[in-house]
C-alpha cells in the first residue's frame, strides 16, 4: 500500500462556546465560498465543551489575536493519508480506522508518536507533528510505499531524505493511560453531500452549527448512571470533498435527497474517550481503542478533538461480543473491555441488566455474588448473562 503525506500544513484549534460568535463570519466563508478563499483542507467539529477546528495555514490566516478566545496548539500538523495500490490482498471488510489501526497507528504508537485522527465520509487522516515526519518515515517505509505530495505531483520519500532519522523523540517507553469512556445515547451517521448542493441546505448547515441549543446533559458531576444523547457534529471540507457525522435527529433536519451515504444506511454508537481533556503529547490513545477492534474486524471511524476522542462503532456489534471477557474472583468481577480492564461505576445490577452508560477504567467491582459476563451495549444498556450462558476468562 501507499502513503501519502498531503500538502498541507495544518493548525489546530478550538474556538469556546462563548466566543463563537467572533467567528461565525470567517466560518460561513470557509464553509461556503470555498472559491474565494485558498483553504484548501477545513475541518468544524462541535462537542459540549467547544468546537475543534482544523485548518491549513492559508485559513488560518488572520484568524488569531491576543483578545480572540481561541486555543492553537502550537504545531504544525501534516496530514497522512493511506492509499491502497491495488496489490494488497486483505480479508478484512472493516472501515474507517479498522484498516490502519495495525499498520500505521500502532507502529507510531510504539515509536511515541502522537497523532491527531480525523475519519470522514472518504477517507481516513492521520495527522502527525510536522517535527516527527523523519520519526513516521522511518517506521513505516518497510510496511509502505511513501510519497510526498508537492504542486500536485507525488514524490517517493525515504529515510535518508528526512532530516533527523529514527529516533525516540527522546521519550521512554510508558504503560500507556488508559482512559474514562463515556457512551452516549445517540446514533450517528457518517454521510457526504455534492460540494454543488451545499446552497441548498446553508440555512439548516446555518441553524446546526451555530444557533441550535445542545441536547440536555449530565452535568459532569450527576450521579446517573446514564449519559444523555451529546451534541456532537462534525463538517469537513478537505480537497473539494465534504463530509458530514451528526446523529439521528440532526440528520431529520436536512433533505433526505441531497445527503447520501452507504446503500445500508449504518448507523454507529459513539465511544467518547478521556474524562479529563487529553492533550496532544500522550501517545497510544487511538491504538488502544483501533486495535482490539481490527482485531476482530469491527468497522470504526476515529474523530480527535482539541479536548477528546471519539470512536464511532458500528451499531450492530454482534461480533463485538468477543470483545467483552469477564474474570471473577471471590464475587468480585475483573471486566475487560476491548483488553481494557474497566470499573462500572453508578451501577444498577438486576437480575440479567447492568444499567450504566459510564465507565471507568481500573479495578472493577461488581455488586453481585454471582458470577457476569457483561457481553454488548445496546440502546444505553449493557447486557449481561451468568456462567451457564457464556465462557468466563477465569474463576479463582
Amino acid at each position: 500500500m501507499d502513503l501519502h503525506i498531503l500538502d498541507h500544513r495544518l493548525r489546530v484549534t478550538s474556538i469556546s462556546k462563548d466566543g463563537l460568535v467572533n467567528f461565525t463570519h470567517p466560518l460561513i466563508k470557509l464553509i461556503f465560498l470555498r472559491n474565494r478563499t485558498r483553504c484548501k483542507f477545513f475541518s468544524l467539529t462541535e462537542t459540549p465543551e467547544n468546537y475543534t477546528v482544523v485548518l491549513d495555514e492559508e485559513g488560518f490566516k488572520g484568524k488569531k489575536s491576543p483578545s480572540d478566545p481561541l486555543k492553537v496548539e502550537t504545531s504544525i500538523w501534516l496530514p497522512l493519508n493511506v492509499v491502497s495500490n491495488g496489490n494488497a490482498s486483505s480479508s478484512s471488510q472493516a472501515v474507517g480506522v479498522t484498516k490502519i489501526a495495525k499498520s500505521v497507528i500502532a507502529p507510531l504508537a510504539q515509536q511515541h508518536v502522537s497523532v491527531f485522527m480525523l475519519s470522514t465520509y472518504q477517507t481516513d487522516f492521520i495527522l502527525v507533528r510536522e517535527k516527527d515526519l523523519s520519526v513516521v518515515v522511518s517506521t513505516l517505509e518497510e510496511e509502505f510505499n511513501i510519497y510526498k505530495e508537492s504542486g500536485g505531483e507525488s514524490v517517493p520519500v525515504h529515510c535518508q531524505d528526512v532530516s533527523g532519522g529514527l529516533q525516540k523523540n527522546g521519550k521512554e517507553a510508558l504503560q500507556p493511560t488508559v482512559h474514562p469512556v463515556l457512551i452516549p445515547q445517540n446514533h450517528f451517521c457518517v454521510m457526504s453531500l455534492d460540494p454543488d448542493t451545499l446552497p441548498s441546505i446553508a440555512t439548516t448547515l446555518i441553524d446546526v452549527l451555530f444557533y441550535s441549543s445542545s441536547p440536555k446533559e449530565e452535568p459532569p458531576s450527576s450521579p446517573s448512571p446514564d449519559l444523555d444523547c451529546i451534541k456532537f457534529f462534525s463538517f469537513s471540507l478537505i480537497d473539494g470533498y465534504i463530509s458530514l457525522v451528526m446523529d439521528t435527529e440532526a440528520q431529520r433536519r436536512f433533505p433526505a435527497d441531497l445527503l447520501f451515504t452507504s446503500s445500508s444506511g449504518e448507523l454507529w454508537r459513539m465511544v467518547r474517550i478521556g474524562g479529563q481533556p487529553l492533550g496532544f503529547d500522550e501517545c497510544g490513545i487511538v491504538a488502544q481503542i483501533s486495535q482490539p477492534l481490527a482485531d476482530s474486524d469491527i468497522s470504526a471511524y476515529y474523530i480527535s478533538t482539541f479536548s477528546f476522542d471519539h470512536a464511532l462503532v458500528f451499531k450492530d456489534l454482534k461480533a463485538g461480543l468477543a470483545l467483552w471477557e469477564i474474570a471473577t474472583d471471590n464475587g468480585r468481577a475483573h471486566v475487560t473491555m476491548n483488553r481494557i480492564p474497566v470499573t462500572f461505576t453508578q451501577q444498577q445490577l438486576c437480575r440479567r441488566k447492568l444499567v450504566t452508560n459510564r465507565f471507568e477504567v481500573g479495578v472493577s467491582v461488581v455488586r453481585d455474588s454471582h458470577p457476569l459476563y457483561v457481553l454488548r451495549k445496546l440502546s444505553g444498556v449493557t447486557t449481561a448473562a451468568y456462567p451457564e450462558t457464556y465462557r468466563k476468562v477465569s474463576q479463582k
